[in-house]
């Protein structure tokens, strides 16, 4: 489906973004692998290699346009272009609104917003002079609707959608698609912390009665960045169980 497309993803030390650059690299994929976590992002991209996979490992922290350009550059310098971008560095700072400090609420939305917004800005560059290629972003269930003590972090999904839909207009004359992917409660080493109790109520507020996997994003993301879904953008993508419709 990607074989030998080059794809830069952005959080790629643990979860979801783990997830989704391994079934990339499963598909063919030449993987750009970036987080902050430069130890673990390259433990995991020497599991890549291993596996067979080319890949390198770059520190970055998304929020820096001086470190996004960087990371573009070491991109193309390493395998001369960039199909495939996934926007998935992530962070939260959970606080009830009237005692949200505002350090708080301007680091999620420097990673959350910002740093898609650079990171869609310096690939973008590359792209339309190839006049192709693939923007993914990982949004959120709860930037649709909404969650008590996360307005910063709500907010941050909810202006991703929009700037998806944006950049869709803007970018499809050169045949880029940009669309984003907006998983619910999904199965990860913080939910499996949680007590079992409260598991199974995060399960019973989903229809399909189950949290969802990584795989179960990954399959949305390794589907809008193949040449199956060359005819969507735009679009926000729930990946929910339901939850949400």
């Amino acid at each position: 489906m990607v074989q030998d497309k080059v794809a830069l993803i952005t959080g790629t030390s643990r979860g979801i973004g783990r997830g989704i650059a391994t079934a990339l690299a499963a598909n063919g994929a030449k993987i750009v692998a970036a987080g902050t976590n430069l130890q673990a992002t390259e433990d995991f991209v020497a599991e890549l290699k291993a596996a067979g996979t080319e890949a390198i490992a770059v520190r970055c922290d998304v929020s820096v346009a001086a470190e996004v350009e960087q990371l573009v550059k070491t991109a193309k310098e390493t395998f001369g272009r960039i199909d495939i971008l996934v926007n998935n560095a992530g962070i939260t700072r959970d606080g009830l609104l009237l005692r949200m400090k505002e350090e708080d609420w301007d680091a999620v939305l420097d990673i959350n917003l910002k740093g898609a917004f650079l990171c869609t800005r310096a690939v973008s560059k590359l792209m339309t002079k190839q006049r192709c290629g693939r923007i993914i972003n990982i949004v959120s269930v709860v930037g649709q609707t909404g969650n008590p003590g996360q307005a910063n972090y709500c907010a941050s999904k909810a202006g991703l959608m929009g700037l998806t839909r944006s950049n869709a207009q803007e970018l499809a004359k050169r045949n880029i698609t940009v669309n984003a992917v907006a998983p619910g409660f999904i199965a990860t080493d913080m939910t499996d912390s949680l007590p079992e109790e409260q598991r199974q109520d995060l399960a019973a507020r989903i229809p399909l009665a189950r949290l969802g996997s990584v795989e179960d994003i990954s399959h949305a993301v390794l589907f809008l960045a193949s040449d199956h879904a060359g005819y969507i953008t735009g679009q926000v993508i729930g990946v929910n169980g339901g939850m949400y419709m």
